[in-house]
């Protein structure tokens, strides 16, 4: 991996937006719209990526993530699909959409709980593990990719400093 730092470019398009509502509005203190704006910028850009990524391997994102939440639990990579709905920050009706979708796949299986007849449990199947295993792979890839202008020391910086945004984000 490259360690060595890309300069960073003088200006980009979000500073000429900033520039034109300083010009028209010299009163308003822009700096906190040019972070937000770039980093809904980034999310965009980088979810487009990871589909484009995940695209040769038959899977879109959202069925990655379903697929990634049950392998991240470990064996028997099973989840009640209330779980999987928050896991992946779904409502109850999108989750059972995509898991009906990942069903007919053969990517996943569900049963009734036998806990409680009124949930269902959602787990991996061996061709979802496979599938799942072959795209972490590629995302980490993708993400690599999508940083190589920073090192490893910038890459935990700026990962901490969104951790804190997304923190304050998440209690306010």
């Amino acid at each position: 991996q490259n360690n060595m730092s890309v300069p960073t470019p003088s200006k980009d398009v979000v500073d000429d937006i900033l520039d034109q509502w300083s010009e028209e509005r010299p009163e308003l203190d822009t700096a906190a719209l040019g972070v937000v704006v770039r980093i809904m910028t980034l999310h965009r850009r980088f979810a487009a990526d990871a589909a484009k990524a995940l695209e040769p391997l038959g899977l879109e994102l959202f069925e990655y993530d379903v697929l990634s939440a049950l392998r991240r639990q470990g064996a028997p990579f099973s989840l009640p699909a209330t779980s999987l709905a928050r896991e992946t920050d779904l409502s109850a009706g999108a989750m059972t959409n995509r898991i009906d979708r990942l069903e007919e796949r053969g990517l996943v299986a569900r049963r009734t709980d036998p806990a409680d007849r009124r949930s269902v449990i959602v787990r991996l199947t061996a061709k979802g593990r496979r599938a799942i295993n072959e795209a972490i792979l590629v995302r980490l890839e993708t993400a690599r990719d999508a940083l190589r202008s920073l090192n490893e020391a910038e890459q935990r910086k700026l990962a901490g400093m969104l951790r804190s945004v997304l923190s304050s984000a998440d209690s306010g």
